[in-house]
């Protein structure tokens, strides 16, 4: 049922809440109790000074009665049931507005089991990619090999002589302690990931995480100032240089004032005479301005790995490794300059759907002897469900498509 549609059962609901007879509240509202029964149960729609009235004899905001719960809280309500496949969602407003304690229980508890998924997601990854953690399995394996090699021999039926047996018991001894060492070390290693997000270990990821706190937008920059509280890394040097260059061809204002009016990237190239994948990295380091949503960016190389990550809810990225081949990054480097356009969402639930902007180019000066190197740069931006699902390219985070991920 449509939401302004439910104004009359929350003036029901508020009635009986305070105890208001039906005729009481129409008598004073100036109203006859029978109308006043046809407008709480939704088979007349009401609003202007009648509504005004009736909130005002209830005591309540006009908006508590014509919007009911917050829109946060139904949309988290609908996420909640399209992922677990539930399919009557008719009366999800009239359930929240009812019972606001209980939706916010049900919209808390489907928030908190999309961390613990995100948190799961993240932890596979570190698993299956992080050196340090890779290293200390690998040692505590080692360590269990050898002292179960060095055991068999000891229990084995052969008799050992006295030299190689107290030599055997001292390896196992050192092999033991190795094993605990290397235990403890495995356990405070995992002890300081479980009480703070991964603390960046290569120049990319210290790149991204500094970024990341700035949110991606450089005001110094901008300005025609430098920046002074950073590391001169190389790689931080490589996309400052960028920046400011992009920054130079596609001035802040004119450029955010342009693609607020709705033009999309391959438009703004063209007005700005500048490449797709300028505009594409240009929209992804413009400020967040209230109520705008954030988007995203990734960059990789012909090889597929990725050079830049800029995160955004609701799309996972990889923190090691490439992401889903399907992604039109990958796709745009079969199709050297030639732009691509799709919407995308995942397969693990009826989630956030996005639009997606793709475009592989050249980097660096043309050679005779040596091949063109092509960079692939894909920007993300949240978008409306359309409803249908029509020209959406349903991807995911693990196998299930015949790609390698």
């Amino acid at each position: 049922m449509p939401r302004l549609a439910l104004t009359g059962s929350r003036i029901r609901a508020k009635r009986l809440e305070i105890s208001l007879k039906q005729a009481d509240l129409a008598k004073k509202a100036g109203i006859s109790p029978a109308y006043l029964n046809l407008i709480e149960h939704n088979k007349r729609r009401i609003g202007g000074k009648l509504l005004l009235d009736l909130a005002r004899e209830l005591q309540v905001d006009a908006s508590v009665l014509s919007e009911g719960a917050g829109a946060v809280l139904v949309a988290s309500l609908q996420e909640a049931a399209k992922q677990n496949r539930q399919q009557d969602l008719g009366r999800v407003d009239e359930f929240a507005s009812r019972y606001p304690g209980w939706a916010a229980l049900v919209a808390t508890q489907h928030g908190h089991i999309a961390g613990l998924e995100h948190r799961v997601a993240m932890l596979t990854d570190r698993l299956s990619h992080d050196p340090q953690l890779s290293a200390a399995l690998h040692e505590l394996l080692s360590s269990v090999t050898a002292i179960r090699s060095t055991a068999a021999i000891l229990v084995g039926e052969q008799t050992v002589e006295p030299q190689w047996q107290a030599r055997f018991q001292r390896n196992l001894y050192e092999d033991a302690k190795r094993l605990a060492d290397g235990a403890s070390v495995l356990a405070n290693y995992l002890d300081v990931a479980e009480a703070q997000e991964p603390v960046p270990t290569e120049p990319q990821e210290e790149l991204e995480s500094w970024l990341e706190k700035r949110n991606f937008h450089l005001a110094e920059l901008e300005r025609g100032g430098d920046i002074t509280d950073a590391k001169a890394g190389d790689m931080l040097q490589s996309y400052l240089q960028r920046y400011r260059g992009d920054a130079a061809r596609l001035p802040l204002k004119p450029f955010l004032a342009a693609y607020e009016s709705g033009d999309d990237p391959l438009q703004l190239a063209g007005k700005f005479g500048v490449d797709l994948a300028t505009v594409l990295r240009r929209i992804a380091s413009l400020p967040r301005s209230k109520g705008q949503a954030n988007v995203g960016l990734l960059i990789c190389d012909a090889s597929g790995t990725l050079l830049l990550r800029k995160p955004l809810d609701g799309f996972p990225l990889p923190r090691f490794g490439s992401g889903c081949p399907l992604w039109p990054l990958y796709q745009a480097l079969a199709r050297p300059q030639v732009p691509l356009r799709q919407p995308i969402e995942h397969t693990s639930g009826d989630g956030p759907q996005f639009m997606t902007y793709a475009i592989a180019q050249p980097i660096g000066l043309a050679s005779f002897d040596n091949p063109p190197m092509f960079e692939s740069t894909m920007l993300i931006i949240p978008k409306r469900r359309n409803g249908t699902g029509d020209g959406i390219l349903r991807v995911c985070s693990q196998g299930g498509c015949g790609g390698q991920h």
